[in-house]
C-alpha cells in the first residue's frame, strides 16, 4: 500500500471489471458463446443469415472499430457497431427491439461469469460509512449490461453516478469522462481518486484528469507489474485495504 501525505479526498471512483468484479471463464469461449448467442437470436427473428460469413463479417468489424476507439479514445457501442454492419450487408429494417434483445440475449452469456469480488460490498460499505461520495467509470460496449451486472452485484446503492462509455460516447482514459463524473458533486479533481485494474485507462486517465490514481493489483499479470512506463500515485492489492488507506489520508 501506498499513500501520499497531504491529500484529502471528497469523492472516490470505481472501475467495475476487474476491479469490482472478477471474470470467472475463458474469454475466448465466453466469446465464440456470445456471438453464437447473438446469431441465433437474430435467426429467431427470422433473418436468413449465411453463419459463417456473419461470423467472420462480424469479427472484422469490431476489430476495426476497436482499433479506431483505441486511438482516439472514443466508445463505439455494440448496437452501432452492429448497426454498421447491417447497413453494409443490407439488413436495414432490422427493428430496434430485436436489436436490442439480441444484443441483450449475446451479453447474458457473459452476466454469467462476472463475479463480485469477496471483499467488494464490505470495502464500499466502510467507505460510505466514513463519508466518501462514489462513483463508477466503466469502459463497455453496452450500457445495460453494466447496470445489469451492477444490479447483480448489488451495489448500485453505493454509487451516486455510473458512467459507461457505451452511454456517453468516450472512454477512459480520456479525461473528460472522469470530468464528467466529477460535474455530478461539483467536485475538484485534486479531491479525487480513481481506484482501477487497468493502467492505460483507469490509471492514465486519472492521472490525465488530476485524479488521485490507485492501481489495484491482484489482477494484474507479471508484465504489468514490472512495467515503469505508467506509475500510479498508490498501490493496493486488494479492495479490502482501500478503508485503512482512506482513514490514513483523513488523518494527516
Amino acid at each position: 500500500m501506498q499513500n501520499h501525505p497531504g491529500r484529502q479526498f471528497d469523492v472516490i471512483l470505481f472501475d467495475l471489471g476487474n476491479t469490482l468484479l472478477y471474470f470467472d471463464g475463458i474469454w475466448e469461449q465466453v466469446i465464440a458463446e456470445m456471438d453464437a448467442a447473438l446469431l441465433h437470436s437474430l435467426q429467431a427473428y427470422g433473418l436468413k443469415l449465411d453463419e459463417q460469413a456473419f461470423m467472420r463479417q462480424m469479427e472484422a468489424r469490431f476489430e476495426e472499430f476497436d482499433a479506431q476507439k483505441s486511438g482516439e479514445f472514443l466508445e463505439f457501442s455494440t448496437a452501432f457497431i452492429l448497426r454498421n454492419l447491417f447497413d453494409e450487408i443490407g439488413l436495414t429494417e432490422i427493428p430496434e427491439a430485436i436489436l436490442r434483445k439480441a444484443i441483450r440475449d449475446m451479453y447474458t452469456v457473459s452476466q454469467l461469469h462476472w463475479q463480485p469480488e469477496a471483499d467488494a460490498l464490505p470495502a464500499l460499505q466502510s467507505l460510505r460509512e466514513q463519508g466518501y461520495r462514489m462513483g463508477l467509470i466503466s469502459n463497455a460496449g453496452d450500457d445495460q449490461d453494466v447496470q445489469t451486472l451492477i444490479d447483480k452485484a448489488g451495489i448500485r446503492c453505493y454509487f451516486d453516478v455510473i458512467l459507461t462509455s457505451a452511454a456517453q460516447g468516450i472512454r477512459k482514459p480520456n479525461p473528460r469522462i472522469f470530468q464528467q463524473a466529477l460535474q455530478h458533486w461539483g467536485a475538484l479533481p485534486e479531491r479525487a481518486a480513481m481506484i482501477g485494474d487497468t493502467l492505460g485507462a483507469d490509471i492514465l486517465g486519472a492521472k490525465n484528469a488530476g485524479i488521485y490514481s490507485v492501481w489495484i493489483t491482484r489482477r494484474a499479470s507479471p508484465n504489468q507489474l514490472h512495467q515503469e512506463t505508467i506509475i500510479p500515485d498508490g498501490k493496493v492489492d486488494a479492495l479490502s485495504e482501500l478503508p485503512s488507506l482512506f482513514t490514513t489520508f483523513s488523518e494527516i
